[in-house]
């Protein structure tokens, strides 16, 4: 692992296509922007490793299971008034 040391507003440059900035610095706390061309998705960890979790699950899936998939809900028969 690379460690650096940055201050507010200076910048990290990986490749020659992203950059990360130190936006804000409040107590234990640090904010970062990150600029990053849109076909490479950027999450947080929690969040990245939420949807492997559930790309694993749904790889698992029985195709049975998938088959309602795409489908339009049905609607219900309204009911007669009277």
């Amino acid at each position: 692992m690379l460690v650096l040391s940055r201050q507010r507003d200076e910048s990290i440059m990986i490749g020659d296509n992203i950059v990360i900035t130190v936006v804000d610095i409040r107590g234990d706390k640090v904010r970062l922007g990150i600029s990053a061309p849109t076909e490479i998705p950027v999450h947080r960890q929690e969040v990245y490793e939420a949807i492997q979790r559930e790309n694993l699950r749904a790889s698992q899936l029985d195709p049975k299971d998938t088959r309602s998939l795409g489908k339009p809900a049905k609607t219900p028969e309204p009911r007669p008034r009277g």
